[in-house]
């Protein structure tokens, strides 16, 4: 419980990696880690998503919060495939219903929160900084397995033993996942009230032909529930 505690308060550390998709809940936790005193390092990554209108609205969302640095690093997962995200031959579901049956969606890319974690301990080691976020949430999400505290735990466990610095003894990373266990609601009102504009952020997984978020996958009807369970409007959203 205690790390559990440590992922969702505020730390001391002057450095922070952010990992940045663009997103409602990555835009959040960047400005979170602003309002917590950290200079960020904001990392994105650009696989051959199939989404990759997400990365415009990463690089317009570090510019609005005035990170130090953005980085995207670039690699293509369409190699390894097995989600509908990188493999064109694999439709993205969608009107599915946001409630969940506890299995895990074809959304959900192999390994990708493992491979973003491990280029931001890199990174952090690099720059010693001690905190590295990451928007995952367990409550409103699609169930991916690499969005659970467990998971998180374990990767933090990892880091410590796994990087010179940490061995040394002069840094002790922590994963901070600020958003773990609020709905979207919450993520959006807090957002808002660090002023995040959402109008920058992308969700959508399968943009339409002309630009415009389908608004029928999962990633756009959570948010669409957000902003709804929220009382605002979605200014993607005409």
């Amino acid at each position: 419980m205690e790390f559990l505690r440590r992922m969702m308060t505020s730390g001391n550390g002057k450095k922070a990696v952010v990992l940045l998709s663009g997103g409602v809940d990555s835009s959040t936790t960047l400005a979170i880690a602003r309002s917590e005193g950290y200079a960020c390092y904001a990392l994105s990554f650009d696989y051959e998503q199939r989404h990759r209108r997400e990365l415009e609205a990463a690089k317009a969302v570090a510019n609005s919060l005035g990170v130090e640095r953005h980085l995207i690093i670039r690699f293509d997962l369409r190699e390894i495939g097995g989600s509908a995200l990188t493999d064109k031959g694999i439709e993205v579901p969608k009107d599915q219903s946001t409630s969940g049956d506890g299995s895990i969606p074809i959304t959900y890319v192999p390994a990708r929160n493992t491979i973003f974690l491990s280029f931001a301990l890199g990174w952090a080691e690099v720059l010693e900084a001690e905190a590295i976020f990451i928007g995952a949430n367990a409550v409103d999400y699609s169930g991916y397995p690499d969005c659970r505290p467990e998971y998180l735990k374990a990767f933090e466990e990892m880091a410590n033993l796994a990087t010179r610095v940490s061995v040394e003894g002069k840094i002790r990373f922590r994963i901070k996942a600020p958003l773990l266990y609020l709905t979207k609601a919450e993520i959006i009102k807090k957002g808002l009230s660090l002023g995040l504009d959402y109008s920058l952020t992308w969700s959508c997984y399968d943009p339409l032909p002309d630009g415009r978020p389908c608004q029928r996958c999962d990633s756009c009807r959570f948010r669409q529930k957000g902003f709804e369970e929220a009382g605002i409007k979605d200014p993607l959203v005409a």
